[in-house]
């Protein structure tokens, strides 16, 4: 009886100093164990005499209770302290103030976009799109650009390499213009915004930009038309109800007669700086009327229906817009440079 007192509170200081379970089970192994003390013991009862045996099994199974008892509690002490050092750790201060979330916000061409539908939109203009990956036909072809056009050499637009260049990234939007045309029937008023590539990168040039195509076509379309939408939305725009605008003679494939609109440089107030080449204007976009043949490219009679179209590049209202004299800034990912338009 001696003995297993003693092994019992051996066991219990073992136990007690124990600070992680994997030793505690190894510990419980050492006498519980299949090869454990308490177990030999069990497998010992049988070398006593018959009236021993039963006093000395209930003292050996009630000595194994007090171990299973013991370990348990042991081992729920072990993890109970290990949460808590956890938690400890882990502690969050909940009366501290928040770092608060940081707010995003649109991108510069993005609100420049968005503005020009906006405008284009309230006086009956569909804002409509098509693929960045085009065809011959309806890049340069359908739009009166023949093959010995400079428009269709390499170094101005990105082929895709296909054995036949005949596919590239659309150098303007005008494509879906064409794919509007064949899918409608007059009257059509449509703005294409969308990406444009060419082979082009300066301060005002990027091989990547964005274009918005304009094209209304009606029975009774004009110039004067032209000039009346055009005019009212620079100024819409632009904010500048006193802005000055002009229309110089010009040449496009796709329209006939054709004419750049230029506006008074909003950088010097038309006093000459380096940004308008010291003149006092800035080129803003190309207009004209539609070209017949591009009309009969998708089976519109030119002659019943007349129409205009124009293009404008966004990066560029956008550096008007916002005072920003290079146009590699928009694309640079500059978060100090982005945070001040929003």
């Amino acid at each position: 009886m001696n003995n297993l007192e003693n092994l019992l509170n051996e066991a219990i200081s073992l136990f007690d100093s124990i600070d992680n379970t994997t030793e505690l089970e190894q510990a419980k192994a050492h006498y519980l164990g299949k090869r454990g003390v308490l177990t030999e013991m069990l497998r010992g009862l049988g070398k006593l005499s018959p009236e021993e045996r039963p006093a000395m099994g209930g003292h050996i199974n009630k000595l194994k209770k007090a171990l299973e008892k013991t370990i348990d509690f042991r081992r729920e002490t072990i993890l109970s302290k290990k949460m808590e050092a956890q938690l400890t750790r882990e502690a969050l201060d909940v009366s501290l103030s928040g770092r608060g979330l940081g707010m995003g916000g649109l991108h510069p061409v993005t609100r420049t976009l968005e503005r020009i539908e906006s405008l284009f939109r309230s006086i009956g203009f569909t804002v409509v799109s098509g693929p960045e990956i085009e065809t011959d036909f309806y890049n340069f072809t359908a739009l009166n650009i023949p093959k010995n056009h400079p428009a269709r050499a390499v170094h101005d637009t990105f082929y895709i390499d296909d054995g036949k260049n005949e596919h590239l990234l659309r150098t303007h939007t005008s494509p879906v213009q064409i794919r509007y045309m064949q899918s409608k029937r007059p009257p059509i008023k449509i703005i294409a915004p969308g990406r444009v590539y060419r082979c082009d990168s300066d301060v005002t040039h990027t091989p990547m930009f964005h274009q918005v195509e304009g094209l209304w076509v009606d029975e009774n379309v004009n110039f004067s038309a032209l000039k009346g939408v055009l005019v009212d939305f620079i100024k819409q725009f632009s904010e500048h109800e006193e802005l000055s605008t002009r229309f110089r003679p010009s040449f496009f494939p796709f329209t006939e007669p054709s004419a750049e609109m230029d506006i008074s440089c909003v950088m010097c107030n038309n006093k000459g700086c380096r940004i308008c080449s010291y003149t006092g204007w800035l080129e803003i976009l190309g207009c004209g009327m539609v070209h017949p043949k591009v009309l009969k490219y998708v089976n519109i009679d030119s002659e019943k229906y007349i129409g205009f179209a124009f293009g404008l590049g966004v990066e560029r209202l956008a550096m008007l817009r916002y005072g920003v004299n290079d146009i590699r800034m928009f694309f640079e990912n500059d978060l100090r440079f982005l945070k001040q338009f929003n």
